[in-house]
């Protein structure tokens, strides 16, 4: 194992910063948030956030071992660290990844405040001044999770008129791009197993897509998602069938792990194609991005390694004239930290918001108004990401565990 004490001793005093203490809340939304903390002898509070679910919290725990005493200024050797000491526990991929991701969000926090500068000025300088989001809209009021799945309703719940009716309610909000559910529990028949897609699902899809553009016309960006549930061939009789609706993108088709696959069925359609939301580190997007298996990429920022590593993944995309647009299904922490990204890469495209149905959510953060203003989100000048945790919200909501 990689020694990495006494390596970096030399700074002015004034940023000759300790780490003191590292904690994990989980907070009870639409998901499980994961709320990242990071306490200094600087009197300074950096926040993150990890992708929801399980196992987050215990990892995070661990990293205390060989974290605490660390300069938080040193974000990325940080987050390197904790791949290479995490080795052993699969510390490339997957949940040990995700933990690193909030940790390193809650380093960058901690960073633009002890520097007195917002984060987007610490990841390379400012783009545009305000982040456009889109609404996930989920399939209107027939979708929900329960306990981390998924719920569906009767069948007759996900007619075109819901969706349509779903659209008009959430353009009225002031959003003018939206993303629906795409994957029903229809698709699972006749066979729930082989990812084919029957004629009748195809064209009942089909109908949900024109009944919303019908609604809301095409000056509204319109995505669809599927949830990676189909065949190479219903894939791409699906996205041949949405080509005259012009779709901003219809998103992970395919399950993840083929990449040949994901590049047949990009170069079969003219249908934008995005992915990437459950890829670990810029290694696993690498291919998709260079060999054009995608037309938006989508990684999430706090599960595929950070902030850092996200712009990593943003530079080879803009090699290749390719849009990125995150995943985001966080709490407003997760949130601002991926409107500092937007700020920051040329690239940007869109921010994904994912917590309509939650009431509360502005509530988590200490502010006078909502942070989604005609469905954008202003940049904020604070230092760090620029929001703060309400405690008496958080202690409300935390998460006790399944009932």
């Amino acid at each position: 194992m990689r020694d990495y004490s006494n390596h970096i001793q030399h700074r002015d005093a004034d940023r000759d910063v300790e780490i003191t203490d590292i904690t994990a809340h989980v907070v009870e939304g639409n998901f499980e948030w994961n709320i990242i903390e990071i306490e200094t002898d600087a009197g300074v509070t950096g926040i993150g956030e990890s992708y929801r679910g399980g196992g987050v919290p215990e990892l995070v725990e661990y990293t205390k071992r060989f974290l605490l005493g660390e300069n938080p200024l040193d974000v990325e050797r940080l987050f390197r660290q904790i791949v290479q000491e995490m080795s052993g526990h699969g510390g490339t991929t997957g949940k040990v990844v995700t933990a690193a991701s909030g940790i390193e969000i809650a380093l960058w926090d901690a960073a633009g405040k002890i520097l007195d500068v917002p984060v987007y000025q610490l990841l390379g300088g400012k783009f545009r001044d305000e982040v456009r989001m889109y609404c996930d809209c989920h399939a209107g009021e027939a979708y929900a999770v329960e306990d981390g799945a998924t719920a569906y309703a009767e069948a007759e719940a996900y007619s075109p008129e819901a969706y349509a009716n779903e659209a008009r309610r959430v353009l009225d909000l002031g959003f003018d791009a939206l993303k629906f559910d795409l994957d029903l529990e229809m698709d699972n028949d006749p066979d729930p197993f082989n990812g084919r897609l029957s004629n009748e699902a195809i064209e009942h899809k089909r109908q949900i897509v024109e009944a919303v553009r019908e609604e809301i016309g095409y000056d509204v960006d319109l995505a669809f998602d599927c949830h990676w549930d189909y065949s190479v061939e219903s894939a791409k009789r699906l996205a041949h069938e949405l080509e005259e609706y012009k779709l901003m993108w219809l998103e992970d088709l395919l399950p993840p792990e083929n990449m040949s696959a994901q590049i047949e069925v990009n170069g079969s359609t003219t249908t934008p194609t995005a992915t990437g939301e459950n890829r670990f580190r810029v290694h696993e997007l690498s291919e998709l991005i260079y060999e054009h298996g995608v037309d938006i990429v989508t990684p999430d920022p706090t599960t595929v390694g950070g902030l850092s590593e996200t712009m990593r993944i943003a530079d080879r995309a803009e090699e290749n004239y390719m849009p990125i647009s995150p995943h985001n299904v966080c709490s407003p922490i997760g949130t601002m930290a991926c409107v500092h990204l937007g700020a920051a890469i040329p690239n940007f495209d869109v921010l994904e918001f994912h917590a309509l149905e939650v009431d509360w959510w502005d509530d988590l953060v200490t502010r006078d108004e909502a942070l989604i203003q005609d469905g954008y989100i202003e940049v904020p000048e604070k230092p760090g990401i620029g929001v703060e945790l309400d405690r008496d919200v958080l202690e409300e909501h935390r998460f006790e565990g399944p009932s």
